[in-house]
This record gives structure tokens, C-alpha cells and sequence, in this order.
């Protein structure tokens, strides 16, 4: 099993942290609101732990999820509770559950994750995309198995950078984790001197 130096694990949660306040800044001027990140996790996981790890299993979630494509490949993904995800429609001013909805929660998700990949690339000198978003609604546990399972094929690890934006005067927040492949880890360790 792939095991990462505490060292290793403190540059990719530092990588996760620039990334984060970086999608946070482009969210806070799309909605004209302070936006608060939390101190992100960098956990390298076997793929049931890293299940358990997100949140409860059976809670139902809205991800909006893009690949990543380039020199680092994985996911990018954005998890949505029920109700916050109604309160960012609404936000938008888009009535939950209408048409637009699914389509407004994949541009947020599209906007958070360019911002947040163009850090990465800004620090690492990598060159890397994002694919276009796909939203779908389901247990937490069943999105971020898929997740896990397309990212981690290689590998029975699974590398979570996990963040939880909040957003000001607002009861609501959502879970931004980036899920590189077993190579992409090694390729960010790369471009962040560590490789």
C-alpha cells in the first residue's frame, strides 16, 4: 500500500489550501458575499475508508464532478447537502428544482474547479484542464465510490484533498475534494519539488 511522508501530506494540503481560497475568491464575487474555507484534510486512504471519511453514507448529495485531464489526471468534486444546494440555486436566483438548477449548480462547479486547477498550475508549472461537469443526485456513498473507483484504478489508495466552504451569512456549505490518480500524486509531488 502507497503511503505518502507527513512532509508530502503537508505540501498537498497546502496545494489544497491555495486551491480552496482560490475557488473561494472567484465564488465570493459571483455572489457578492464572503466566503470561509476550512483548513483542508490531505488524507491518503484505502478506497472503503476513504468512503466513511467524506461524510455520512447515506446522505443525500448533489456532486458535480469534472475530470481532469492533461499532465494530472483525476476528479475534481464539488457535494452538495440537499438544502445547500437549494440555497446556491437560490442565491443565483435560481428556483430549486427547475430546469436551470442542474445546470447552474454544474457552472458553479465548473467555475470552482478551473479556479481552483489554475492554482495548481500556477504553483506547479503543470498543464492541466478540466472536462465538462456532470451533476447527479444520489447517497453520498454511491457518488464518491464512482469517484474513487474511476480515480483509483491504478491504486487501492485514494488521495483526498478535502475542503468545506462556507458561505457568509448563509446556512450553507459544500465539500470541494480533488482526487488525482495514483500518478497524478506523484506528478503533483513533482511539480511541487518533492518527487
Amino acid at each position: 500500500m502507497k503511503t505518502y511522508t507527513d512532509l508530502e501530506l503537508d505540501a498537498l494540503r497546502e496545494l489544497a489550501n491555495i486551491g480552496s481560497g482560490t475557488a473561494a475568491t472567484a465564488l465570493s464575487q459571483m455572489l457578492a458575499r464572503s466566503i470561509d474555507v476550512s483548513v483542508p484534510k490531505a488524507a491518503a486512504l484505502p478506497l472503503a475508508e476513504a468512503v466513511e471519511a467524506v461524510g455520512e453514507p447515506d446522505l443525500l448529495v448533489t456532486g458535480v464532478v469534472l475530470p481532469i485531464f492533461g499532465a494530472l489526471e483525476g476528479m475534481a468534486v464539488l457535494l452538495f447537502g440537499e438544502n445547500d444546494a437549494n440555497r446556491i440555486c437560490e442565491l443565483l436566483g435560481v428556483a430549486p428544482g427547475d430546469e436551470f438548477a442542474v445546470s447552474a449548480l454544474a457552472e458553479i462547479g465548473n467555475i470552482l474547479c478551473s479556479s481552483y486547477l489554475g492554482a495548481i498550475v500556477s504553483m506547479t508549472g503543470l498543464s492541466i484542464e478540466p472536462g465538462p461537469p456532470q451533476t447527479a443526485s444520489d447517497m453520498l456513498a454511491a457518488i464518491v465510490e464512482t469517484v474513487l473507483a474511476h480515480s483509483a484504478t491504478d491504486s487501492d489508495i485514494a488521495l483526498l484533498l478535502d475542503s468545506d466552504i462556507k458561505i457568509e451569512g448563509e446556512e450553507s456549505s459544500f465539500q470541494f475534494m480533488l482526487v488525482p490518480s495514483a500518478a497524478g500524486v506523484a506528478t503533483l509531488l513533482v511539480g511541487l519539488g518533492l518527487g
